[in-house]
């Protein structure tokens, strides 16, 4: 071996060593309120606005999911062992870091060291690492250099959590690293992981940020998670954490724990005053999958301008093959946002979210005296009516090309664009106030629902990572195309049932798909406790509309018979006899 590393000569250096608190494992209660927020480096990261995500690691030799599919897809045994085979002569650092440079991102977050507990740099404390691969190489480093060089501002993931290290406490729910037999002592987990926290703070930084995850267990307590917070802020003050670094988010104070929020897989609520940042993937998985499910141009523009509109950083996820490369698809696709963000960037850089707070219509940022509208959908007659603001428009543009009629009154401001000159996917118009555009308070845009469906109760087969609160049938009945019912990943037959509260009419039925994975559906009717279909179809495409004969029940059933794989519904509408598409879009 490279080096005899043991769990007691881990413990050796002592938490007095590593400049630990001995309060780690105190009462809450008992733990002063750390380092406020660096507030510079906060508002610096906050301008950033769209960040790369890299999740690697020897796992892409198998092309399943990082860390989850170790004692799932993949033997444990055979999981720990696939760093050995681990060779990607292909990886440059000039490469990854060009790349997020041309997609227009302005920062990176690496996966130093996920749920498995493999490390991508020279750890001192482990052999599990990548210098014991066949490659060899920091690749910490070697990214953290070439960031420096470029003009990025690197960061790190790291998990709390670690099935590999014997002295981490045992996963909860029995997952894919859960071992009865072990004998863990978390104190002695974390002197190792504060270990490794110095060796990347001060041996590859400085950070922009550590991206702290895998926070769950009961015994990571917000006090532990303090204790680790002011640990990294002792190392460097100016070194932004992440709130997944302590378990409830919140001390016992009620304070939040961490610099900013971190919704997955889903765009946060509006919010201007906690800072927060949606990670979300290319494609279906973190790490590599061969053909996997890659989302359009449409849908990572739409995503970015909406989490700019919300006020909120885009952290997008893209995972290495491993050979080292980044795939060819994902990088066409970073490349063409970089060509959106090099024409249009202004309107999301620097920017702060609002006043017209984002929806399906679409979303606005604002800038010194500037709103930018950002327009997704159009009413059909053409016109687009945002709510009142307390500001005077003074003048307006188009920043996408053409002519936009604007008029403000008592109504609000409606805004009018010939077709010819919307954009497909983001029409952009300048609003030119008489004052700073920032001080003009938040509106919501909404209109009122037509489907019959619109909040009702509903429920469902199957819910993603039973997140119902994220992904639950609600979401598919709330209007709101930038939320969606989801399913597990291999679900091929799911449904979802409405109560309608009372037997309601209805002839048609409007149906969006988050991605195309549908290939059978039936609409069913539950009359005398038996479910009965009135509409059959193979696909549902990303937005279709279906009529039929009128149907009058209380309980109405969206059945997928064949999917792909996951089938995800954004809205799920039923719309009454003679009642004409919602005005709104």
């Amino acid at each position: 071996m490279r080096r005899m590393v043991t769990r007691w000569l881990v413990a050796a250096a002592g938490l007095a060593a590593l400049g630990a608190s001995p309060a780690a494992g105190a009462e809450e209660a008992k733990n002063p309120v750390g380092p406020p927020t660096n507030a510079k480096a906060l508002e610096r990261w906050r301008q950033m606005r769209f960040g790369m995500f890299i999740h690697w690691g020897p796992v892409s030799l198998k092309g399943t999911e990082i860390g989850w599919s170790r004692g799932a897809q993949i033997p444990r045994a055979e999981y720990d062992s696939l760093y050995k085979r681990f060779n990607p002569e292909k990886f440059s650092a000039a490469e990854w870091v060009g790349l997020a440079k041309q997609a227009g991102m302005k920062y990176m977050v690496l996966t130093a060291k996920h749920h498995d507990g493999f490390c991508l740099w020279d750890s001192k404390v482990t052999d599990y690492d990548i210098m014991s691969t066949p490659f060899g190489r920091d690749v910490v480093r070697e990214l953290a250099e070439e960031c420096r060089r470029q003009g990025l501002m690197f960061c790190t993931y790291y998990s709390i959590l670690d099935w590999y290290q014997p002295d981490y406490i045992p996963h909860s729910h029995g997952g894919p690293g859960y071992d009865p037999n072990r004998t863990p002592d978390l104190e002695r987990y974390v002197t190792y992981m504060k270990a490794q926290l110095r060796e990347l703070i001060q041996g590859h930084g400085p950070l922009g940020i550590l991206w702290f995850d895998g926070e769950w267990e009961k015994t990571w307590t917000p006090a532990r998670g303090r204790d680790l917070y002011d640990y990294c802020r002792s190392l460097q003050d100016e070194m932004l954490v992440n709130n997944r670094v302590g378990r409830g988010k919140r001390g016992s104070d009620g304070s939040l724990l961490g610099d900013y929020e971190t919704p997955e897989q889903v765009i946060g609520a509006f919010s201007r005053d906690r800072p927060w940042e949606t990670n979300m993937t290319i494609c279906r998985q973190w790490a590599w999958k061969p053909g996997d499910e890659m989302k359009s141009l449409e849908q990572c523009l739409r995503t970015l301008v909406h989490v700019a509109g919300g006020d909120g950083n885009f952290l997008f996820n893209v995972g290495p093959m491993p050979d080292g490369r980044i795939e060819p698809r994902q990088t066409d696709r970073l490349r063409e946002m970089g060509a959106w963000l090099g024409k249009y960037g202004t309107t999301i850089y620097g920017t702060r979210g609002g006043p017209f707070k984002p929806g399906k219509w679409g979303a606005s940022t604002c800038k010194g005296n500037t709103i930018f509208v950002h327009i997704f959908r159009w009413p059909q007659e053409g016109k687009l009516l945002l709510p009142p603001i307390a500001a005077k428009v003074a003048g307006s543009s188009v920043l996408t090309g053409g002519n936009a009629a604007v008029s403000q009154t008592a109504a609000g401001v409606e805004i009018a664009i010939p077709q010819a000159d919307r954009q497909a996917i983001d029409t952009i118009v300048a609003l030119e106030l008489d004052g700073p555009a920032f001080a003009v308070p938040p509106v919501d845009v909404r209109w009122p629902s037509r489907s019959l469906a619109y909040g009702k109760k509903a429920t469902a087969s199957n819910v993603f990572r039973k997140m119902v609160k994220v992904h639950g049938p609600a979401m598919a009945l709330d209007d709101d195309s930038e939320t969606r019912w989801a399913t597990d990943v291999g679900t091929t037959q799911a449904w979802l049932e409405v109560d309608l509260g009372e037997p309601m009419t209805f002839d048609r039925a409007r149906i969006e798909e988050w991605a195309e994975r549908v290939q059978e559906f039936a609409l069913e009717a539950r009359t005398d406790g038996e479910w009965k279909a009135f509409h059959k179809g193979m696909r549902i495409a990303p937005e279709a509309e279906f009529a039929f004969p009128p149907v009058t029940a209380r309980y109405i059933r969206l059945n997928i018979l064949k999917a792909s794989d996951g089938p995800t519904i954004t809205e799920f509408q039923l719309l009454a006899p003679k009642d004409a598409r919602p005005k709104a879009p």
